[in-house]
């Protein structure tokens, strides 16, 4: 059985595993799209939200502090782990109900974060990404909705205007509150 959700998350592991695989150790405390967070501090987040969203498919509370570097032992191959099985723990219908313990926001949102923050992560280690159509369609729907009710939680900044020939993946971005032309200073 699988729920759009576990589809997603299925459609969206390929590309974010492969930029989190190629991250080099050197990259590590290099600034990223998300003033808040370095390289390092961008892939301890991702790792978080792999390992809690596993716990949110079942409604079990989770812990979003800041804990220990999640960068130790072969990191790499756990987060892929994690991601893959993201989408097997979603599968059940019932994880789509209500909202999720400690974030207050819709079980959906679990998508859109694995699609933006692998831009984020992309972008700063100057990786190629691109998200499939579905996931696009899929995450702007979620923003459509939910879109005022994260920026009031912190979980992204204010909208920015995205330049004129922006295509919609950076029209996206811009509503998250990310500038879609920000480039690592490198």
């Amino acid at each position: 059985m699988s729920t759009e959700i576990s589809d997603l998350l299925d459609a969206a592991a390929p590309a974010v595993t492969a930029v989190v695989q190629s991250v080099r150790d050197d990259q590590l405390d290099e600034r990223t799209p998300c003033t808040e967070f370095t390289v390092r501090d961008l892939l301890n987040h991702l790792l978080q939200v792999a390992q809690n969203f596993q716990a949110l498919a079942h409604s079990k509370e989770v812990d979003w502090a800041p804990g220990p570097d999640r960068l130790t032992g072969d990191w790499r191959a756990e987060f892929t782990g994690d991601v893959r099985t993201l989408g097997e723990v979603w599968s059940d219908p019932a994880t789509l109900d209500g909202t999720s313990p400690g974030l207050g926001l819709p079980q959906r949102v679990v998508g859109m974060m694995l699609v933006v923050h692998a831009w984020d992560l992309a972008i700063a280690t100057g990786q190629p990404y691109t998200v499939e159509p579905v996931l696009l369609s899929a995450t702007g729907e979620f923003l459509d909705i939910m879109g005022d009710t994260g920026r009031q939680m912190g979980a992204f900044g204010p909208e920015v205007t995205a330049p004129d020939d922006s295509d919609a993946f950076a029209v996206l971005l811009a509503r998250t509150g990310r500038d879609p032309r920000w480039q690592p200073a490198n």
